[in-house]
């Protein structure tokens, strides 16, 4: 059993119906707007609601941020990698995740991948998170609809990909490189590493190309999930070029 917990993942998850969801649960006295559509989706998908107590919803989440409002449901299934790479094309987009562990990083990237029209997010099954429900309210619900991949070594799963002629991009601090000096109108898969240790040594070793976003300040890192969103936008900005 799983919960999806806050006003946009919870509407999100029921408007996409990948999930089967069993009660929504809402705290008594709360009714902001969006509570009216949560209602209105969960009516037309059949889905029983019911009210509790505002402390009975902070228990169930352990006082997370729920906003009144909590979808009983079982936890989101992962992607075979095979299923994706069957039917990736030439204009595929993927991002690799290297042992980022924190799980609102882990939601950020998802959101920021989903918007962009990513392909896919892939992460490793051991040290590093997974989909939790932190990471389903930090992705904004996004995790509903792109498809999350999760493998248990990394470096065949980019021997794979590479047998699909998808190109293997890093992203690491250092590179002489420039991140947008990468052609992004190919099949493409961007790998980042998590905050201060970066992508692992055997990982670098099997990308394509590595790059690096510039940093001009003192700090000498970004969060992984505005790196992302950086390269990303390159990328769906090269795509738009392309089509002119």
């Amino acid at each position: 059993m799983s919960y999806i917990y806050g006003l946009i993942p919870v509407l999100e998850a029921l408007r996409a119906g990948r999930r089967k969801i069993e009660q929504i649960i809402l705290a008594e006295n709360n009714r902001p707007a969006r509570i009216e559509e949560i209602i209105f989706e969960a009516r037309r998908a059949n889905v029983p609601i019911k009210q509790e107590r505002r402390a009975t919803l902070d228990k169930m989440v352990s006082s997370a941020n729920h906003q009144g409002v909590i979808a009983v449901t079982r936890s989101i299934s992962y992607v075979d990698i095979e299923e994706v790479l069957t039917s990736s094309s030439a204009k595929s987009l993927f991002v690799i995740l290297d042992s980022v562990e924190d799980p609102h990083n882990l939601g950020a990237v998802i959101r920021t991948a989903e918007c962009a029209g990513a392909t896919a997010v892939i992460i490793p099954e051991h040290n590093a998170a997974g989909v939790t429900d932190a990471v389903t309210k930090a992705s904004a619900g996004a995790v509903e609809y792109i498809p999350i991949i999760r493998v248990t070594n990394l470096t065949q799963a980019i021997d794979r990909m590479k047998e699909k002629n998808i190109w293997i991009v890093g992203v690491e601090a250092g590179c002489p490189k420039d991140y947008t000096e990468w052609d992004y109108k190919t099949a493409t898969a961007i790998v980042l590493g998590s905050e201060g240790k970066g992508i692992r040594r055997l990982v670098k070793e099997h990308c394509d190309m590595l790059v690096s976003i510039p940093l001009f300040g003192k700090v000498t890192s970004l969060n992984v999930s505005v790196a992302t969103a950086i390269v990303l936008y390159e990328a769906v900005r090269q795509r738009k070029l392309e089509k002119r």
